[in-house]
């Protein structure tokens, strides 16, 4: 008989010690699975509240991106011809060096038979030389066209190429740019005196046998190519503003294209 109860003693310990561990293996589960659920409930009210704005960045305004844009130019701008109107900052970089006028090339190879080497890298510095000089005076130029420049869809040139309002600003304002350019750079030339420089190599040039007379307008010229290397240059920082956060200087700057 006192056999009987140890055994049935022992069949009731062992009974209720895997109750015990049943319950508690039932309880460390619902908890992981209230703990889940909690967390799954905590990310789709974050989502919602994020779809409705509820912790969105507000969104960005067309006039808002158009003023980025600007903005973006206009800090582009006043680098750009920082750089430029620097001693050799045409001269001296391959992208905006101004060469000897493609429509004279001829004159050219003449004259450097002839000896005239030096004479003809001089002439090739002045232009660049006028170019630097006018570059110094380019940026208010510049920024009245960004302020004149006219846009309808922000998003559009925001979304675009790295260099999209640069070409937009090129498209829509190269002509009255350039008529606003064109007595800058003729004060530049006569400032850094380009026609002392060419003009005893064009009459030696024109009283050569059989040559086409040459005398190209060294006005336009210079302006063209002293315009077109300020936009390389604004283009590069435009490339510039879109991708690096460092040189996002303005809040402006950063809301717009951080957004992008």
């Amino acid at each position: 008989m006192r056999k009987i109860l140890i055994v049935t003693a022992l069949l009731i310990s062992s009974s209720t010690i895997k109750a015990q561990i049943l319950k508690d293996a039932w309880n460390q589960t619902k908890g992981i699975a209230t703990g889940a659920a909690t967390t799954a409930v905590q990310q789709a009210t974050t989502a919602v509240n994020t779809a409705i704005g509820g912790n969105a960045t507000p969104a960005l305004t067309n006039e808002e991106v158009i003023k980025g844009l600007r903005e973006a130019l206009s800090v582009g701008t006043n680098n750009s011809s920082g750089t430029a109107s620097k001693v050799d900052g045409y001269l001296k970089n391959a992208r905006l060096f101004i060469p000897w006028p493609e429509e004279a090339k001829d004159m050219r190879e003449k004259l450097i038979k002839l000896g005239m080497q030096k004479k003809v890298q001089e002439f090739e510095t002045s232009l660049n030389r006028a170019a630097e000089e006018a570059a110094k005076k380019a940026g208010t130029v510049f920024l009245d066209a960004i302020t004149k420049m006219s846009v309808s869809d922000g998003f559009a040139i925001l979304k675009g190429a790295d260099t999209a309002a640069t070409n937009f600003l090129r498209k829509t304002s190269y002509s009255p740019l350039y008529d606003q350019f064109l007595p800058i750079v003729k004060e530049a030339i006569a400032k850094v005196k380009v026609t002392s420089y060419w003009n005893p190599l064009v009459t030696k040039y024109n009283k050569l046998p059989g040559v086409k007379k040459q005398n190209p307008d060294l006005n336009d010229y210079v302006t063209k190519k002293a315009a077109n290397g300020l936009f390389i240059l604004i283009a590069d920082e435009e490339a510039k503003i879109r991708k690096d956060p460092m040189a996002r200087v303005t809040d402006l700057l950063k809301k717009v294209f951080g957004a992008k």
